[in-house]
């Protein structure tokens, strides 16, 4: 983990969508790491879960990330309660499937409320206060859908390629003050949204073979990600191991977009 901190206090994160899924991996990883982690959801019950089986190195903040007022206040809350927060990562998201021509207007402005407002207001808030102090890492969990058309995911793909491309850009911004912005872009990950698009038990087996009919390939490694794989991939970006790193999006799919 970043060597941050002064008087070796641990480092302070703040992580959203920490609820669930791949959320609450990077949640996991990080306290493994020794890290204190804001942990952000509209789950409270889940968060609530989350932070009972953290020995105190989770705090619970249920909040709705497309909401302005309320992402200004947990980060305040966060900071004032634990300390200033070193590491961000935006994950929290939310998946309406279905054919672009089928969607209405209510599913694709709520799709990009969360996946891309909540994440522009979390990340700037969180990179306002990182400027001040000449340092931090900000992550955003997008999806490999930003590199490749989907069908029946268009909401999606469009709202996770806005906020990959808004990372990157603010990643540009602020590197002079030496705070680095990556995107970490998952392929099929064994989560409860995943699970949302499946309906039978040989889905899992169509997900690593792939579905033609949708022009969709499989997964050349063979098996579908873990929450835990995604996790790594962030806690990498995230640490002094690379320091030299920012503005990258980092496919974790198991070559599923063939590197789109």
């Amino acid at each position: 983990m970043p060597a941050w901190n002064a008087r070796n206090a641990p480092s302070v994160a703040l992580v959203t969508g920490a609820a669930r899924g791949i959320g609450a991996a990077v949640v996991d990883g990080l306290v493994r790491e020794g890290a204190v982690v804001a942990a952000v959801d509209v789950d409270a019950d889940g968060l609530a879960n989350l932070a009972e089986r953290s020995a105190g190195m989770v705090v619970p903040f249920a909040a709705d990330v497309s909401d302005p007022t309320a992402v200004a206040d947990v980060v305040a809350r966060a900071e004032n309660d634990i300390g200033p927060i070193g590491i961000g990562v935006s994950v929290a998201g939310i998946l309406r499937p279905g054919l672009l021509c089928e969607t209405a207007e209510e599913d694709w402005a709520d799709t990009f409320a969360v996946n891309t407002t909540g994440t522009f207001l979390v990340l700037r808030e969180l990179a306002r206060r990182m400027v001040g102090r000449g340092r931090g890492a900000l992550v955003t969990v997008a999806s490999n859908a930003v590199g490749v058309p989907r069908a029946g995911m268009g909401a999606y793909a469009a709202s996770k390629a806005a906020a990959a491309m808004l990372t990157r850009c603010l990643g540009l911004e602020v590197a002079r003050h030496g705070i680095r912005c990556n995107v970490v872009s998952p392929g099929s990950t064994d989560t409860p949204m995943q699970r949302l698009l499946w309906n039978d038990e040989d889905d899992l087996a169509r997900v690593i073979s792939g579905t033609p009919e949708q022009f969709r390939v499989g997964i050349p490694l063979g098996r579908i990600a873990d929450p835990a794989d995604i996790a790594d991939a962030v806690l990498f970006l995230v640490s002094d191991r690379a320091r030299h790193i920012t503005m990258q999006n980092l496919f974790v799919d198991g070559g599923a977009t063939l590197r789109a």
